[in-house]
């Protein structure tokens, strides 16, 4: 499960990443479900770092919800 865990954290953060890229460029963009669903299955620890990182998605109340909320029903989980 750690493995996963660190997976799933560093490809969230490489989505947010390449969606901020796209979104500069006026490309077409990852869907918020999309990464939503990368937080929910273990990537919110890694959404909250690309948040920052990129200052991407950070006015949006639901990222911080859903990106803390799942941080925190993973890190129950592991313990």
């Amino acid at each position: 499960m750690t493995w996963y865990l660190i997976g799933i954290n560093i490809l969230t953060i490489i989505v947010y990443g390449l969606d901020k890229s796209l979104a500069r460029r006026k490309m077409y963009r990852v869907s918020e479900y999309s990464l939503i669903i990368l937080a929910v299955f273990g990537g919110g620890i890694g959404a909250l770092i690309g948040m920052k990182l990129f200052h991407h998605k950070t006015k949006k109340k639901l990222f911080w919800i859903v990106n803390i909320l799942s941080s925190i029903i993973w890190l129950i989980i592991i313990i």
